[in-house]
């Protein structure tokens, strides 16, 4: 990996979704704005951000097992064993991964963190999703675009407000992708708690965190013009590919993975 000098002007007045989402996982890597979000939350909310770290898992391992070996990680957040590179590394060791967030202290945890096999690679960039051309301009460093790539938007997009485009967002990298790349996505939605949104977009809302959960119909347009692998476009316990099925459990989260013709 890379090893630039770490940027560390954290702003931990402000809650961050990478540090929540450490904080629902059970991290230690927060501060107590992060964790006065995540205790406004439901129980749902950390079972699911459990389910969501599964489905990264099952997706992650299936597609190195299909041959690919490169990955784009945006959204990364602090780094929680097993993390997406060991994950595809221990089927293939010389898989390349660049994980991109936007908060400096995943910067910090990256640095410490992610280190590689001998073979393989991981690279790390700060960025911002709403800035995919910076990123891309990175990842061309580490990856090879012209080859497939496995791009991960892992319960990222709903962070993402309508008036930021993300379907333009998304697309924009997907078009910079070769044939034959997958999208990863899982994303956050009401479909069957409505009785919990005003709960939980009120506990990111007073953090000054804007929340964008999406109906089944609006999370599948990420998926346009791309082939979806089976099971398709499921709940989160629900994608499983050549593995015993997760439990099923109440959930918040729609999951897929799909294959750019």
């Amino acid at each position: 990996m890379s090893r630039g000098k770490p940027r560390l002007q954290v702003d931990t007045g402000r809650p961050h979704p990478a540090r929540v989402y450490d904080w629902l996982l059970g991290g230690k890597d927060n501060y107590p704005v992060d964790r006065a979000v995540g205790e406004k939350l439901p129980e749902l909310g950390k079972r699911s951000a459990r389910q969501n770290r599964a489905f990264m898992h099952r997706a992650s391992a299936w597609l190195a097992c299909q041959g690919v070996d490169q990955f784009l990680d945006i959204g990364t957040g602090i780094p929680t064993s097993p993390n997406l590179h060991q994950i595809v590394q221990a089927v293939n060791p010389a898989a390349r991964v660049v994980y991109t967030d936007n908060d400096p202290i995943v910067l910090r945890h990256a640095e410490a963190l992610l280190f590689s096999t001998a073979v393989g690679g991981t690279d790390y960039i700060q960025a911002d999703v709403r800035e995919p051309e910076a990123i891309l301009r990175h990842a061309r460093g580490q990856l090879d675009l012209d080859r497939p790539v496995a791009l991960s938007l892992v319960a990222l997009m709903h962070f993402i407000p309508d008036s930021d485009s993300p379907y333009e967002i998304t697309r924009t990298v997907l078009d910079a992708l070769a044939p034959g790349s997958h999208l990863v996505l899982s994303h956050g939605t009401f479909d069957f708690h409505k009785e919990l949104e005003a709960r939980i977009t009120g506990a990111y809302g007073k953090g000054g965190i804007e929340l964008r959960f999406r109906t089944r119909e609006e999370v599948a347009r990420f998926f346009d013009g791309l082939d979806l692998v089976e099971p398709g476009l499921v709940t989160g316990p629900e994608w499983y590919r050549d593995t015993a099925a997760p439990e099923r459990e109440e959930n918040a989260l729609y999951a897929g993975v799909a294959r750019l013709p």
